[in-house]
């Protein structure tokens, strides 16, 4: 516990657009299993050529104000944790539009893993997801999928999202401009944004190649048009 308190304090000491967007957050003594993750009939096992990569991130704000009231929301929309954007998980893309996804069998995540990696992704669930769905193609264990996902999630900088919360008659091609800006060498190609059917903004995927170097997103990814208006939420539940 002593060193989930060290690392609240160090971030906030640190400047805030270098943030990984954890404001505060303390790793319980334990955490629930997990259920395992399985592919289904409209989730079906896929082995596929890896094209390249998408890096996703959550606005924690927009998804407590949507979900929290969740059990598997608990921990990051309750108590006095706190999240601006976590990371939802990395995806290995296709060659084309089709993803790999449930290559192999995947383990229940141990409580290490899991404490190790929860106050990047708030959510036992969804790190068991993350790893079954997309892990499991990219011949990683657990733990080294997460410590790849975790560092390009970790280098990541932000704008001042206050800010941009209140600028009128924002677009999704600012919003990924002002990203872009507070990240050198990214541009704002190289990201989708997504919101919720009131326009309120729910994830960032960035573009990655094989190599993890950002590049321009393919067109079929989907996404916001650059002119489309975005809100962003500021409260938490």
């Amino acid at each position: 516990m002593r060193a989930a308190m060290l690392a609240a304090a160090a971030l906030a000491l640190a400047p805030a657009p270098a943030l990984a967007q954890a404001y505060q957050c303390s790793v319980p003594d334990s955490i629930t299993a997990p259920h395992p993750e399985n592919p289904t009939p409209s989730q079906p096992k896929r082995v596929l050529p890896i094209g390249g990569y998408t890096l996703a991130i959550i606005w924690s704000p927009q998804h407590c104000f949507d979900d929290g009231g969740s059990k598997d929301a608990e921990f990051q929309c309750g108590g006095h944790n706190h999240f601006g954007f976590t990371l939802h998980g990395l995806w290995p893309d296709g060659e084309g539009k089709v993803w790999p996804q449930y290559c192999r069998p995947a383990p229940i995540l141990s409580q290490r893993v899991l404490r190790r990696h929860i106050c990047t992704t708030p959510s036992p669930q969804l790190l068991q997801h993350e790893y079954a769905k997309h892990g499991t193609c990219m011949g990683l264990a657990p733990e080294a999928y997460f410590t790849q996902s975790n560092r390009l999630y970790g280098r990541l900088r932000y704008p001042d999202m206050q800010a941009l919360s209140r600028r009128r008659n924002l677009t999704a091609g600012q919003l990924a401009a002002a990203i872009a800006g507070a990240n050198p060498g990214m541009t704002a190609d190289m990201m989708r944004i997504t919101a919720n059917g009131e326009g309120w903004l729910e994830e960032v995927w960035f573009c990655l190649d094989k190599r993890f170097r950002y590049r321009a997103c393919p067109a079929h990814q989907g996404g916001l048009a650059a002119s489309a208006p975005v809100r962003i939420w500021r409260g938490q539940r």
